[in-house]
């Protein structure tokens, strides 16, 4: 059985996920493979590593094409709701276990924006910008959780930072509110520090929720590799989430 511990110091995002997995071991030619067969276009992964405020780091990288990034997203042909992504994962040829939990760290997310917006989970869509980045970054960390064999997965307390942040609703306090809906529907520790901006985001927190077994770490443990994933926000700490392979 392999445990994972995942060290949420300086928040949390999907692509810091991946890259962290990744960092651990996690297969580029299972998670590259798991991505085409999706058939979602508009996007090119690029995966490296970079020096994170001193610390050497995998960075994950989801680079979307212009045009996707240029959209007025002003045509419901733009958007898609959690069915239209569900329909997406059921017909790739991912692993079950990668599609199931895909799915739920997608219903987490979308239930968590439905309350914040008081509406629907159906009337929940996601643009095409969002909605790509989303699908990548959700379905590739369950394909490295699910390349690596974890069955167990302990998670630090996580910080956020603090402020406002502005997007496509206006102006919104951090933590974002569907991070908190999250936070409280979970039981997630968060703390909020002084540092100024979004460190937790709703995808990471969502994918978070749907793997956390634990907040405690067992008293002996065998550390078999340490993973470390950068953040694109640069911050006063280190920007890094770190993750432990037991």
């Amino acid at each position: 059985m392999n445990s994972l511990y995942v060290e949420c110091y300086s928040g949390i995002s999907g692509d810091m996920i991946v890259a962290a997995l990744l960092d651990l071991g996690a297969s580029k030619q299972v998670l590259l493979k798991g991505l085409e067969s999706l058939k979602v276009d508009g996007y090119k992964i690029e995966i490296s590593r970079v020096n994170q405020n001193g610390i050497n780091a995998c960075d994950f990288n989801v680079v979307l094409n212009d045009d996707i990034v240029n959209s007025t997203n002003t045509l419901i042909e733009s958007e898609r709701n959690i069915f239209d992504i569900f329909k997406i994962i059921e017909s790739s040829l991912i692993t079950d276990n990668a599609k199931k939990l895909s799915k739920k760290i997608f219903e987490i997310k979308a239930s968590a924006e439905a309350s914040a917006h008081e509406t629907s989970i159906e009337e929940v869509y996601f643009h095409e910008k969002g909605a790509v980045d989303s699908i990548i970054d959700i379905v590739s960390a369950a394909i490295c959780l699910d390349n690596l064999e974890i069955n167990e997965v302990i998670v630090s307390q996580i910080n956020d930072g603090s402020g406002y942040l502005k997007c496509r609703r206006g102006i919104i306090p951090v933590p974002v509110p569907a991070v908190v809906n999250i936070v409280e529907e979970y039981n997630l520790d968060l703390k909020v520090t002084e540092i100024n901006g979004e460190m937790v985001t709703p995808t990471g927190a969502a994918i978070i929720a749907a793997i956390r077994t634990s907040d405690i770490l067992p008293k002996e443990l065998s550390c078999k590799k340490t993973g470390l994933g950068a953040g694109k926000r640069s911050y006063p700490n280190e920007g890094i989430l770190r993750m432990y392979l037991f």
